[in-house]
């Protein structure tokens, strides 16, 4: 089954959940925007770019369960203190360059489920080879191999890489820098037992091509990922995901950078792990 057969990535009109603010001349080099939103095609486009990387790796990572409802009551829902810095060192050891080792605790789950949104949000899973490293190091041994093979067929889908603008072996066209960075926010468990746990994770995502001669933008959007984890060779390890939009803030009133300013911070300014 190809990534699109779940739902149709030419229907871009519903994609209103991500505000973006974007400056009266475009900033990839188009005509001045107008600034009613019946002009706004274009950006209509670029946000609709972001829900298709999103609806295919989520169709990718589907699990074959129901997903369950992980609202919480008043009265179970953490103390504010429960998800601040803790001032506990990083995990030291890494697998594949990805964080591991994460402690058998609420705070190693938080950590871990924050990491693998990380990884498993960035540019390297449009590598083959790459990729590969990322879903052993992230999935339980139980279902990696299912797993990569999903992938496999999303990210190598030549469709789906034409729409966001990369070539038919992911890599972005000549000039320009491709952008895919998670950046977490927060994390809250809303379940624990001895060997497993559910972890959400709130952030926010870049997406995009930046480059004088891009089409597709950089852009941001906000979503919530619950990661339900299993405590597998001493080690917590993804088993399932859920995705949701949101929490959204209002955006501020801020020029959108130019294409050559987005493309030094791309090349100038590295990406984060993450951990509590």
């Amino acid at each position: 089954m190809n990534p699109g057969d779940e739902q149709s990535y030419t229907d871009y009109g519903d994609t209103g959940h991500t505000r973006t603010r974007l400056p009266e001349n475009d900033p990839y080099g188009g005509a001045p925007r107008r600034p009613h939103r019946s002009s706004s095609k274009s950006l209509v486009t670029v946000v609709g770019v972001v829900v298709l990387l999103i609806a295919a790796i989520a169709f990718a990572n589907r699990g074959d369960d129901t997903p369950t409802d992980t609202a919480t009551t008043k009265g179970s829902r953490p103390q504010t203190s429960s998800t601040a810095p803790s001032g506990t060192h990083p995990v030291g050891t890494r697998t594949t360059g990805i964080p591991s080792g994460f402690p058998r605790t609420e705070q190693g789950a938080q950590s871990a489920a924050a990491n693998y949104a990380v990884v498993l949000g960035s540019a390297d899973m449009f590598s083959a080879a790459r990729r590969h490293e990322i879903v052993l190091a992230v999935y339980a041994p139980a279902i990696a191999a299912a797993r990569q093979s999903a992938l496999d067929s999303a990210y190598s889908n030549e469709s789906f890489l034409s729409n966001i603008g990369l070539t038919k072996d992911g890599t972005p066209p000549r000039g320009q820098n491709f952008v895919s960075r998670v950046i977490p926010v927060g994390t809250k468990v809303t379940s624990m037992g001895a060997d497993s746990a559910k972890v959400e994770v709130w952030y926010t995502s870049l997406f995009g091509l930046s480059g004088e001669a891009s089409t597709n933008p950089v852009t941001e959007s906000w979503f919530t990922t619950t990661y339900e984890l299993k405590w597998v060779n001493d080690d917590w390890k993804v088993t399932d995901f859920q995705q949701k939009d949101g929490p959204v803030p209002v955006g501020r009133d801020q020029k959108a950078s130019t294409a050559d300013d987005m493309t030094k911070a791309v090349e100038e300014y590295g990406g984060f792990t993450y951990a509590r």
